[in-house]
């Protein structure tokens, strides 16, 4: 049975218009969940780009959880994640 992630993952697969796009996430997330995902983003392309991540916490006043997780995802084998930072930069 497919679950609500992958509704949405599907749905987003199938819609190529980058503005529909952030339409519905504007419509799904609230604006402090939006600011956290594009701070999320953030995160992740500074650790790809090789900045430190008490660098990292300072800038963005983050956490270091926060940070050490999207360290621990861009180091996996096959990461989607490091895969779209690559595709976007």
């Amino acid at each position: 049975m497919e679950t609500n992630i992958d509704q949405i993952a599907h749905y987003l697969s199938k819609t190529e218009d980058a503005n529909k796009i952030r339409v519905f996430l504007e419509e799904l997330f609230t604006p402090a969940e939006i600011k956290d995902i594009a701070n999320r983003w953030q995160i992740v392309k500074l650790l790809q780009r090789g900045k430190t991540q008490r660098k990292i916490a300072a800038e963005l006043h983050v956490s270091l959880c926060k940070i050490t997780r999207g360290s621990k995802e861009l180091k996996k084998k096959g990461s989607v994640l490091k895969e779209a930072i690559t595709l976007m930069e």
